[in-house]
């Protein structure tokens, strides 16, 4: 996700350094450099030109401090610019209306189906909403049974009429349907085609006058750039619609569609499709965006995705065991398992400032603690219970019944004994006497 634009913006950054301050001359090639950078992510050009103006405006009107390098002072500019112009802070779905309408529009191909059985399922376990599911797509067989299967993996009714043709009376059914059973949130889903045409935005015109819908999403495949933007535009003049959904933004995208959809349509990106899984969906704040952009990291996002997996009496329980030094093969196994439920590892990765570009050409998959599971799981519950059985013979059995090495049971003997070295050192005190430590040797 906007490695190539993370890169060039690093570059341009590094001819500020070793500057004692920043000067017109300076301050005009590292300007032009970004711009540069934003053209090769595929952003608009008059948006690079009104981005990189106000960039050198601004920078040419600080004072620089004693503290702050040159770079640091125009890292931080940059961000500040970033942020506001993808939308400045992040704007929550409107729930309001009971039930609340939510239609999602866009071009076929842009993962609108998937997109919005991931948005019921983030209502569902999120916001606590009875959500249903509409199928119009009535041209395409295969999105209805698509959004039926989806339907079925995280439990939501989905409404389909069976020869009906007419999206506009199924859309209108669908929010009697849900009147009538108490549903409070309805998400239609409707046609996309290959290309912007007058028979597509006719019907969701009129899909949306019938149902008046409290919130109505574009989806937009990010991959696509500057035709995105183009997209968006033709979309909203037709609807005006409320916000935006970038999609495939974990795959190979230069950018230019997130930095520049906001400034053309004047409407907020709302979420972001992350991956395939379905919950892969974030709340797009544009901050944290400008954090990663520029290779911060964005550990807020990452702390709210624990918080998430966190579980207060497993914790006091946890916490009562290490103290006693009784962390166990079972309770590590736990721990994994919350870990994979924050979503990807490599993403996950990225979230921690510094990671993204070391973790840039390393693969690593969803079965990444598949072999430290199966070598668990090839263990006798004594053995999970009590590490200290491990003997030579035990770990040679283990290995054979996991499919992996001697080597490998040994490695990870080693990660778990050190792990709860580490875990009873902060339980006990040890960790929060560190950063007091730490942090008054700051002051």
């Amino acid at each position: 996700m906007f490695e190539g634009l993370s890169d060039k913006l690093e570059g341009a950054f590094k001819r500020l350094k070793g500057q004692g301050r920043i000067t017109e001359i300076n301050i005009s090639e590292t300007v032009k450099e970004i711009r540069k950078a934003l053209l090769n992510a595929d952003v608009n050009y008059k948006i690079a030109k009104d981005f990189t103006d106000s960039v050198k405006e601004k920078a040419m009107g600080q004072d620089v401090l004693k503290a702050v390098s040159p770079g640091q002072m125009m890292t931080k500019i940059v961000h500040d610019e970033l942020a506001e112009l993808m939308g400045g802070v992040s704007q929550d779905i409107n729930l309001k209306p009971n039930p609340s309408i939510i239609l999602m529009s866009g071009l076929q191909g842009s993962g609108k189906t998937t997109f919005s059985a991931k948005l019921a399922s983030f209502l569902k376990s999120k916001k606590g909403r009875q959500v249903l599911l509409v199928a119009c797509d009535v041209y395409r067989p295969a999105a209805i049974n698509q959004l039926k299967v989806l339907g079925e993996q995280i439990e939501i009714e989905v409404y389909s009429e069976e020869g009906n043709q007419d999206p506009v009376k199924i859309s209108k059914n669908a929010v009697a349907h849900a009147k009538n059973y108490g549903i409070n949130t309805v998400i239609i889903d409707t046609a996309g085609r290959l290309a912007v045409d007058q028979e597509m935005m006719d019907e969701i015109s009129r899909i949306h006058k019938a149902v008046n819908p409290a919130e109505t999403l574009f989806v937009v495949d990010a991959m696509t750039g500057q035709d995105a933007v183009n997209t968006a535009k033709a979309f909203n003049d037709i609807l005006d619609f409320d916000g935006v959904v970038l999609t495939k933004l974990d795959g190979d995208t230069r950018g230019g569609a997130a930095l520049s959809i906001k400034t053309i349509v004047n409407k907020p990106i709302k979420f972001v499709g992350i991956g395939e899984k379905i919950d892969a969906i974030d709340v797009f704040h544009p901050s944290r965006m400008a954090d990663r952009i520029l290779g911060m990291g964005d550990i807020v996002s990452l702390v709210e995705k624990a918080q998430e997996q966190y579980d207060e009496v497993e914790a006091r329980k946890l916490q009562k065991k290490l103290a006693k030094n009784q962390f166990t093969f079972d309770d590590f196994l736990k721990q994994i398992q919350q870990v994979k439920k924050m979503g990807n590892v490599k993403d996950l990765m990225g979230m921690i400032p510094g990671m993204g570009k070391a973790m840039k050409d390393v693969e690593i998959d969803d079965d990444a603690f598949k072999g430290i599971e199966a070598i668990i799981h090839s263990m006798t519950p004594a053995e999970r219970d009590d590490p200290s059985l491990m003997n030579g013979s035990r770990r040679k059995r283990i290995a054979a019944g996991s499919g992996s090495t001697i080597q490998d049971v040994n490695k990870l003997m080693k990660q778990f004994d050190d792990m709860r070295k580490m875990m009873k050192m902060i339980s006990s005190g040890g960790g929060r006497n560190a950063m007091r430590n730490l942090k008054q040797a700051r002051r």
